[in-house]
């Protein structure tokens, strides 16, 4: 396997300050010097390729990797869950252009996922460490380009937790409140926001207490995700009065009432099945998690790639069966979109018995509270990282990694916090998931945009998963161009809310960074781009 980078001259020394290498990067900052005690199960000094790979790119192994392969990707696997976008989303989709959505708009979706998973897994590949997107687009685009990704991921990440955990909380009271004799729409908003927080706050304590017991519910969660699927699907195609097959390419306005208010009424087809694309990228989000678990996992420059495009061509795959089967045995397409965002249950009720609804019930909440509890573990990991280069405020307690647990506690307790508090600016379903598709692709596409104008130049080291600088131009260039489409659909109405947040964000983060940061942050550290540096 062809080595990645090698740090700079300075890295010849390997005494380490915090969880950075002496020497490496800029030293226009300095963090005060940290030296984490060794945790039991962490691999000694000089140890593993994984861990000499990390050394030159000049960091230190604190994180304990214990992740394999698979747990990778069930990671990303569990945090894209066509259980979760794909059930919970299904009104944005369906609510739009009807059948046409399941059968054309999602494999389109889909596709250009995988053409943005597949760039993001060649520089994975080169720099499997822990800042993920944000490391990447420092190291090809500079330090201010990687900042700004930073806080895109971040926000995207945490968007992404909320809808999530707000998805998982309306799927709970939707099941269980009949139970108890209770009207589901009749309960307030502090319920929801109640139940979000018990939700969230379980999440983090599971992650707080180690990788081991998340990885364990991740991988649990990765298997039970195919299983409910697939039995799902097979019941409701058993269950369809026929399966017309012609449903899944017929187009029908679905805006205003006759799609339950879903989207506000709109005559061109063209334009909505453009807003339709929103059910797809938000269900096919957060298959960067693998990257982020990077210093975690093992042979992380082989498997973290793999696990970034397993993930979204299993879950885009499975998930085009599912959804197309939702409507195929919908026992009416027109009374069905007239239930807006019940749609699904609706269809679950009329067609299954209710026994074997409720077991299947019960296995979608659960894969959805497992997708949460994956999201906390990237988020943590991202800030952690972000934080250990100085990123953060009070990063020095945010880098800090459990001597015990082996995790960095603060992290995971901030991402969870700052999820929760999202869902308090705005409980609205939708708006979440376009404020994520905004802030997560966004984040996606600046380093490969870096990439696209460092590779065969500055970057000419690649790693073992390598598409060649030819495709990965052209593919990378698809990416950014689908990128404009991906932001213009986020901000239509009724989540017009979502621009204003992120060209407020935008215009922030540029007045932060000419304001002072860019004189105070450090970056990452500095690693060799091309075979002559080494």
């Amino acid at each position: 396997m062809p080595h990645v980078v090698r740090a700079a001259a300075a890295l010849s020394s390997p005494r380490v300050s915090g969880n950075r290498i002496a020497g490496a990067g800029r030293p226009r900052v300095r963090l005060p010097p940290m030296h984490p005690t060794p945790a039991p199960g962490a691999p000694p000094p000089g140890g593993d390729a994984d861990e000499a790979l990390l050394r030159r790119l000049g960091y230190a192994q604190e994180l304990r990797r214990r992740m394999s392969g698979f747990s990778n990707f069930a990671l990303s696997f569990s945090i894209i869950c066509i259980l979760a976008g794909g059930i919970t989303s299904f009104q944005l989709g369906f609510g739009a252009v009807g059948g046409a959505a399941a059968g054309l708009v999602w494999p389109a979706g889909v596709a250009y996922c995988l053409i943005v998973a597949l760039c993001l897994a060649q520089v994975s590949s080169a720099f499997p460490t822990a800042g993920g997107l944000y490391h990447w687009s420092a190291l090809l685009g500079g330090r201010g380009w990687g900042w700004a990704t930073a806080w895109f991921n971040l926000l995207g990440l945490v968007f992404v937790t909320a809808s999530v955990n707000v998805g998982a909380t309306q799927l709970l009271l939707a099941f269980a409140a009949p139970l108890a004799g209770w009207d589901p729409a009749a309960l307030g908003p502090w319920v929801q926001a109640a139940v979000v927080a018990a939700i969230t706050l379980s999440q983090a304590a599971c992650n707080h207490f180690g990788i081991r017991l998340v990885t364990r519910l991740t991988d649990l969660s990765g298997v039970l995700i195919l299983v409910v699927a697939v039995v799902l699907t097979v019941a409701l195609l058993a269950a369809a009065p026929a399966l017309d097959w012609g449903r899944l390419v017929r187009f029908a306005n679905h805006s205003g009432p006759a799609g339950g208010g879903v989207w506000p009424p709109e005559e061109s087809l063209t334009r909505l099945a453009a807003l339709a694309l929103i059910w797809p990228l938000y269900t096919i989000t957060g298959y960067d998690a693998s990257a982020h678990a990077a210093e975690e996992t093992r042979e992380a420059a082989h498997n973290v790639p793999r696990g970034i495009v397993r993930s979204v061509l299993l879950s885009g795959g499975f998930g085009w069966v599912m959804v197309a089967a939702f409507v195929l045995a919908l026992p009416d397409l027109g009374a069905g979109a007239a239930k807006g965002a019940d749609v699904f249950a609706w269809l679950l009720s009329t067609t299954l018995p209710a026994p074997f609804a409720a077991a299947l019930w019960a296995g979608i909440i659960a894969a959805n509270y497992c997708c949460g509890l994956a999201c906390v573990t990237s988020t943590s990991r991202m800030i952690y990282a972000f934080a250990r280069d100085g990123g953060l405020p009070a990063a020095g307690t945010l880098r800090r990694v459990s001597p015990r647990w082996g995790t960095p506690v603060a992290a995971v307790w901030v991402g969870a916090g700052l999820a929760f508090a999202c869902t308090l600016y705005t409980p609205v379903y939708s708006t979440l998931t376009a404020g994520a598709v905004i802030f997560v692709y966004v984040s996606y596409l600046m380093p490969i945009l870096a990439g696209l104008r460092a590779c065969g130049g500055r970057w000419r080291r690649m790693g073992p998963f390598d598409l060649g600088a030819g495709r990965f131009r052209l593919l990378a260039a698809l990416a950014l161009l689908g990128g404009v489409g991906v932001v213009w659909v986020g901000i239509q109405p009724p989540n017009e809310a979502a621009l204003p947040l992120a060209a407020g964000a935008a215009l922030l983060l540029a007045l932060l960074w000419w304001g002072g940061i860019r004189r105070r942050f450090p970056g990452p550290p500095v690693a060799a781009l091309t075979p002559e540096q080494s």
